[in-house]
């Protein structure tokens, strides 16, 4: 650290030019981990979180306003999904499942007298991998279908007197499909098991299409639900909803102390500290939208994915994989190598997500994707022509990426994982 401070201006210089080297997600270049829903509703989440800056969702009794945003969130979220009963709010995703992995591990040591074993499909996102690693939990994965939806028959052989709990996904982060979840439902109620259902990307989504799926409450058998505020409830990062049919299960996710010199201690969620400015823009944005803004965008994101889906499938050299129809598209390359085509389309600013097994591209369509589909499936025709014609390869990250797809060691592939992220801290 230098001995004396910058002054302001220099301070915000230096921040401008780090982010010049940024993925460009405000002009559509970025199709993953940004939601944006245009200049008014970044202006007003922005005014929003910097109000609540430094309020600390810890404790509520200091700060009664955050107590009544997160109420109104919860509240929202429990009529959007069909009948829940409560709720939390979270930092993400991967905190919201890790506290409905919590709850089940608990309700099932206070109910069952015990039980570890969660079944997921293989689909499932890695945050009930770092969930069932981090709570002592077995994690058992089945396969999926040609469709890649879980698979019933291979889901019911699984269970077994030691599972806890079923999971579906609505829809699964590599193929944006949506799990059978009323058949996942039924299989645990009837055997008396949770069910969860993983609606962090697609949640709002599907909440607010046109042509309703069965995922939420409304599905017998449901006992919890994650759905990210931040994703497509278009609220700053980090926001997250875990929801719960009844109080009872909620419950089994508190953590208390109480023989602590320092005070009875209580916390609903992972976090201690919780930052007040997410609570807040979570509740300002859905105040802002209500439910015909979330319509209005959801049929425009929508739209924006079918003619991107369709322009795909156009495109001789590449397949789709799957048969999704809301905003995740996965394709692959039919005689050609796909991570050839991705390293081009990065090389011109486009930023997609890469899948494995089997290889391909994903891609999550938001709002900012509006009017620039076009430019994407000209770019995406030419390097696909260019590609296919001249047999191209990938040369760069793409060859390293697919050659660690297709590396029969897994447990190597892991290391070399964790060596990359031990790399990242500039040996700090």
């Amino acid at each position: 650290m230098q001995q004396h401070g910058k002054s302001r201006d220099e301070v915000f210089a230096a921040l401008a030019q780090a982010r010049s080297g940024d993925a460009d997600w405000k002009h559509g270049r970025t199709f993953s981990l940004v939601y944006f829903a245009g200049d008014e509703s970044l202006e007003l989440i922005r005014h929003a979180y910097a109000s609540f800056i430094h309020e600390n969702g810890l404790s509520m009794d200091a700060f009664p306003s955050l107590r009544q945003f997160e109420r109104e969130v919860i509240k929202n979220g429990c009529e959007i999904f069909g009948g829940a009963s409560c709720g939390s709010m979270t930092s993400g995703g991967t905190e919201s499942i890790l506290m409905a992995m919590k709850a089940a591990r608990d309700w099932a040591r206070a109910e069952r007298g015990g039980g570890q074993t969660v079944i997921v499909p293989c689909t499932a996102h890695p945050a009930f991998d770092k969930a069932a690693h981090t709570l002592g939990l077995r994690l058992v994965k089945v396969p999926v279908g040609s469709d890649f939806r879980a698979d019933l028959v291979a889901t019911e052989a699984a269970i077994d007197s030691d599972t806890i709990m079923l999971v579906g996904s609505a829809f699964s982060f590599p193929h944006g499909v949506v799990d059978a979840i009323p058949a996942l439902a039924s299989m645990a109620l009837s055997r008396g098991l949770l069910c969860h259902v993983d609606a962090c990307l697609g949640g709002f989504v599907l909440a607010f299409a046109d042509d309703p799926v069965p995922f939420d409450f409304r599905v017998p058998g449901v006992t919890s639900l994650s759905a990210d505020l931040h994703k497509y409830g278009y609220a700053a990062k980090g926001a997250s909803l875990v929801l719960y049919r009844d109080r009872s299960l909620r419950r089994h996710q508190f953590f208390a102390t109480i023989d602590w010199p320092g005070g009875l201690y209580g916390s609903p969620t992972m976090a201690g500290t919780r930052p007040g400015g997410a609570i807040a823009a979570a509740w300002a944005i859905q105040q802002y939208l209500g439910r015909d803004g979330y319509v209005r965008l959801t049929r425009q994101v929508l739209a924006s994915a079918q003619c991107l889906r369709d322009g795909i499938a156009a495109v001789p050299g590449l397949r789709l994989l799957g048969d999704a129809r809301h905003s995740v598209i996965a394709f692959t390359g039919d005689g050609l190598d796909v991570f050839a085509v991705d390293e081009r389309l990065r090389r011109l600013g486009w930023h997609l997500d890469r899948l494995q097994a089997p290889s391909g591209v994903q891609m999550i369509v938001s709002a900012a994707h509006r009017g620039v589909e076009e430019a994407f499936l000209a770019d995406l025709r030419a390097v696909t022509a260019e590609v296919r014609e001249k047999g191209l390869a990938a040369e760069a990250d793409g060859a390293i990426y697919g050659a660690l797809a297709t590396m029969p060691d897994r447990e190597l592939v892991g290391e070399l994982v964790l060596g990359w992220l031990d790399g990242h801290d500039n040996e700090g």
